[in-house]
């Protein structure tokens, strides 16, 4: 199933009305009205049904999550050691360290993404018709072992498509646009070839907070939505006044 990003975003739209629906109630007391980031954790566990959890997937932060559409293992290799991760059709599996004392905030955004990203992955697969269903289960069959290498390749072809899911769930269409209401007056950033202004760096600094994402992801976001304008890095004329954001 190849999707363009007008149709991803459109599923995004009814996905999170759907959630929103199911979510905000007097129970919470929040409105679907206010501007705040996707209860992710909820949506992984109580809307989509996902069991999570976590184990050390890699030691240089090149695997942070993991997701099959049947009861399926991975071998990774470490240090020149196999490791064999088991993994159950409806579970996500994250990395340890994004609840490592002392890096459970650091990695908030990065945790947040990842899950958004395994969850995206979930949601195209029940998109799938029946056919396609059975052949995604066929690419992790039960008892097979796959190396980090075989998950990137039967992956990759789906991975843009989670990445563009993913995103658009943790931070709405129609969330955006509110907040680029309240901090920017609906104006629109602009990227001086990764460095920002004062001002637009308090904006994009508030943004990541109130969704909770990271910078990088952040920027990706506004540029999808045309929220930024890019510039060359020389047609700053106040170096001083720079941020750089990478």
């Amino acid at each position: 199933m190849y999707l363009s990003r007008t149709q991803i975003e459109e599923i995004a739209v009814a996905v999170m009305k759907d959630f929103n629906d199911f979510f905000f109630n007097e129970k919470t007391g929040r409105k679907k009205e206010d501007l705040q980031g996707t209860p992710i954790d909820q949506f992984a566990k109580d809307y989509l049904g996902l069991s999570v959890s976590f184990a050390h997937l890699s030691s240089d932060g090149n695997l942070c999550g993991l997701t099959a559409y049947a009861d399926t293992e991975f071998v990774l290799e470490e240090n020149g050691q196999s490791k064999t991760i088991f993994l159950k059709q409806n579970q996500v599996i994250l990395d340890m360290s994004f609840i490592t004392p002392g890096q459970v905030r650091n990695l908030c955004g990065k945790r947040r993404f990842t899950l958004a990203h395994e969850c995206a992955h979930q949601i195209l697969y029940q998109m799938q018709s029946e056919d396609g269903k059975t052949s995604c289960r066929k690419k992790y069959a039960a008892h097979t072992a796959y190396s980090l290498r075989d998950l990137k390749t039967k992956e990759d072809w789906n991975e843009w498509q989670a990445n563009v899911l993913g995103a658009a769930i943790l931070m709405p269409q129609e969330q955006i646009d509110l907040a680029m209401w309240y901090f920017a007056a609906s104006n629109k950033l602009k990227n001086y070839g990764g460095y920002f202004n004062y001002k637009d760096h308090s904006v994009l600094k508030m943004i990541c907070q109130a969704f909770g994402v990271s910078k990088s992801a952040a920027i990706i976001r506004l540029k999808e939505l045309d929220y930024m304008e890019e510039y060359a890095y020389s047609d700053f004329r106040d170096p001083l006044e720079v941020w750089n954001e990478e």
